[in-house]
């Protein structure tokens, strides 16, 4: 694996698997063509948020629960107050995942 799968649990990450499901079940794709398809928008989902996201964000609540595993963090935040710019959004609880900036090899 060259990057990390957890961007395929996104709306567009769920659409493409969907799809290519689909794709298999109907023969015009093999599942070799369709882990390739996954493996390449996992390398184009990082690179399009490291190089052309440019906004910050802030948040601020009370930790309740962090864990650390193959430098995944995740972290469980209450009473959260997330700021994206100039926009502000309240809510009970999120989950934060966060990943180190370094790629696996492939």
């Amino acid at each position: 694996m060259s990057q990390y799968e957890l961007y395929r649990r996104s709306s567009l990450g769920m659409a493409l698997t969907d799809t290519l499901d689909e794709l298999i079940q109907d023969g015009h794709v093999d599942p070799q063509t369709a882990m390739k398809v996954l493996a390449q928008f996992d390398s184009s989902f990082a690179e399009a948020l490291r190089t052309k996201v440019r906004s910050k964000a802030t948040i601020k609540g009370s930790l309740h629960i962090y864990r650390s595993c193959d430098d995944v963090w995740t972290f469980f935040v209450r009473n959260a107050t997330l700021r994206i710019d100039n926009e502000t959004i309240a809510a009970d609880k999120i989950k934060l995942v966060a990943c180190t900036a370094k790629t696996a090899p492939a």
